[in-house]
């Protein structure tokens, strides 16, 4: 008896289960295909036809015209060249005279004058050998007991003195060079050069030697 009703019991239950599983296939299948049109009805509210135009293919451009041709200018040859000649000249003669007829000679050019006046060279007054002694011999050269030639040369003025004075041979110091021409152009004193009896500028040359006395 306890073994029948637990088999009862089970079937029923059985049954119940099926019914059950049977409702949620079908609300299932209800919520899906109701969610599927929803979805559908948005999705194609969204969508928007859109209407595509073939583009149309570019217009051919034109080629470019042909760039015109430049035209050479023709090429002209210089001239030829013309070469003239000149004719040589016309060589006249001249008919001599006669041997008879006389030959006048041609007068020689007139000889110069004869000069005006005397002339000659400057001259010193008195003896050079005073233009310069030992007083005065520079005190540096006689302390370091240096000697020597100094040679010079001198302009004189038409009034007899010196103008200048040009060493022409250094004595190898020059405070013996610079002593000779001091001492000369102090002391010296000459008779002018003339020219034509004219009392004109002259030189003179000579030496000096510095010599320390003994």
């Amino acid at each position: 008896m306890a073994y029948a009703d637990q088999d009862g019991m089970t079937t029923n239950r059985m049954v119940s289960v099926i019914i059950v599983i049977l409702l949620h296939a079908f609300l299932g299948y209800a919520l899906v295909t109701g969610l599927a049109y929803d979805a559908v009805a948005t999705i194609k509210e969204k969508m928007t036809v859109v209407d595509v135009k073939e583009e149309e293919p570019p217009e051919e451009e034109e080629p470019p015209p042909e760039p015109e041709k430049q035209i050479e200018p023709p090429v002209v040859s210089p001239p030829p060249l013309v070469q003239t000649v000149t004719p040589p000249p016309t060589i006249r003669t001249v008919a001599t005279p006669p041997p008879s007829a006389p030959i006048v000679p041609t007068a020689a050019p007139p000889a110069p004058p004869p000069p005006a006046g005397p002339s000659s060279e400057a001259r010193p007054r008195g003896n050079p050998g005073n233009w310069a002694n030992s007083n005065d011999y520079p005190s540096r050269a006689l302390q370091q007991e240096r000697e020597g030639t100094t040679g010079f040369r001198v302009t004189i003025g038409v009034d007899g003195r010196v103008i200048d004075c040009v060493v022409t041979q250094s004595s190898g110091h020059d405070d013996l060079d610079a002593a000779t021409c001091n001492n000369v152009k102090r002391r010296a004193r000459f008779e002018p050069a003339v020219r034509n009896g004219e009392k004109v500028q002259g030189s003179y040359s000579n030496r000096v030697r510095w010599q320390i006395p003994k």
